[in-house]
């Protein structure tokens, strides 16, 4: 058993980090308020090897495990607590690694080079209007093959990362959809459906309240023609993909909370050390620093089990020492401490902060809006992932809703 980091993975954390403190760090403020992460923030990410950087060498990405993407995740948490440029790029650090390892080499060399260097957006559409995380029994968008072996595709897709990011640069999104009813989990399909100047395709936009550097939509496909070298994998392989994905993107879910959960805390205790009340300091009365104390164990439990899915995730990938469904235990119980984890160590340090945690002269407020997205849904809700630890807790027979 090894709790400490080889010399690689801790200069990179050191190269990630200075990064990310010096060149997004003072701009959160400005990527909330305009809605907009600048394209010279982006430049130097994908300079760094950090846009998409689990694509293999070969398409121009860095070949990075888990682990190593993990590690860039809390880095870019910790220092854009807004935590829409994290999660930029954990859609493309998580469903860039699951196309490269599903799509035609043919679809690969198409798309993963711009995708590498900043220039195509890669996402992800599973939800639909009915709900996100219960795909067998709520998706309803169709794919038929026709004669000729190309596709038609048909449905809605709604609460979906990079919408105008998409429609903007250009790219594609990783869309699931029904390619045989009568099959259950086993009729789902991926296509990568392109937004920008796509003739079939309707936009629909929301305003989150948080995370705003980043577009949250979805799109209308309206009897969308599409070639079959669009497909991703094997027809009928798509469910086992979205999962694999999912328990991938919680990982590093897990470490973004974790980053911005630390700057929080670490922001509230220098004031608390210099806030003075009745002749003391804040931090010298208990009502302050056992919650401080709880803060800080609960920021390294959630650590622990986030870096444990990683390297679960690691050791499945590259030894095949672990099965998909121990890692999407790990995953779940990550996805379901940190963000948690997260909104409370927010919520307490504006506390400490009194009137000003309230007002915008603190990011106490843009962090708080940050994190709850990672509890409300964003890869499954809270009461999803219980499901998923109380299946492996109890057995699938006894808590199956559907029988």
């Amino acid at each position: 058993m090894e709790f400490g980091w080889t010399k690689e993975q801790e200069m990179w954390r050191r190269a990630v980090r200075e990064f990310a403190q010096k060149k997004i760090a003072p701009r959160v403020r400005e990527i909330d308020t305009n809605h907009h992460i600048p394209d010279e923030i982006v430049k130097g990410m994908t300079d760094m090897g950090l846009w998409a950087p689990t694509v293999s060498e070969a398409y121009g990405g860095e070949g990075m495990n888990v682990t190593m993407a993990t590690i860039a995740a809390e880095e870019l948490g910790r220092a854009e607590i807004s935590l829409a440029l994290p999660v930029w790029y954990l859609v493309e650090a998580s469903w860039g690694y699951i196309f490269e390892r599903y799509a035609s080499p043919e679809l690969k060399q198409e798309i993963l080079p711009d995708v590498t260097a900043g220039k195509k957006f890669l996402g992800i559409a599973t939800t639909e209007s009915g709900g996100g995380s219960d795909i067998e029994g709520v998706t309803r968008s169709r794919g038929e093959q026709q004669p000729d072996g190309s596709w038609i595709l048909n449905g809605e897709k709604v609460y979906i990362s990079g919408v105008k990011e998409s429609q903007r640069i250009g790219g594609i999104h990783m869309t699931l959809v029904r390619t045989d009813p009568s099959a259950g989990h086993k009729g789902f399909t991926f296509f990568a459906v392109p937004l920008k100047d796509n003739p079939h395709i309707t936009p629909t936009y929301f305003e989150n309240w948080g995370r705003t550097g980043i577009s949250t939509g979805g799109f209308t496909m309206e009897n969308m023609p599409l070639d079959d070298r669009y497909r991703i994998g094997k027809v009928g392989q798509g469910f086992y993909m979205a999962m694999e994905g999912f328990t991938f993107a919680r990982a590093l879910i897990g470490a973004t909370c974790v980053g911005a959960a630390e700057t929080a805390l670490n922001m509230g205790v220098e004031y608390i050390k210099q806030r003075q009340s009745f002749g003391k300091p804040l931090s010298a009365y208990q009502g302050i620093n056992f919650p401080a104390a709880e803060r800080f164990v609960d920021i390294e439990t959630a650590r622990l089990l986030t870096y444990k899915a990683a390297w679960m995730a690691d050791q499945m990938y590259e030894k095949g020492t672990f099965k998909h469904k121990d890692i999407a235990l790990y995953g779940a119980m990550a996805k379901l401490r940190a963000p948690i984890m997260a909104f409370e160590t927010f919520n307490e340090v504006a506390n400490w902060l009194g009137a000003m945690g309230y007002s915008k002269e603190y990011p106490i407020e843009m962090g708080i809006r940050g994190v709850r997205s990672y509890s409300i849904g964003a890869e499954g809700g809270m009461n999803i992932m219980r499901m998923i630890i109380a299946r492996e807790l109890i057995g699938g027979e006894y808590t199956n809703p559907r029988q």
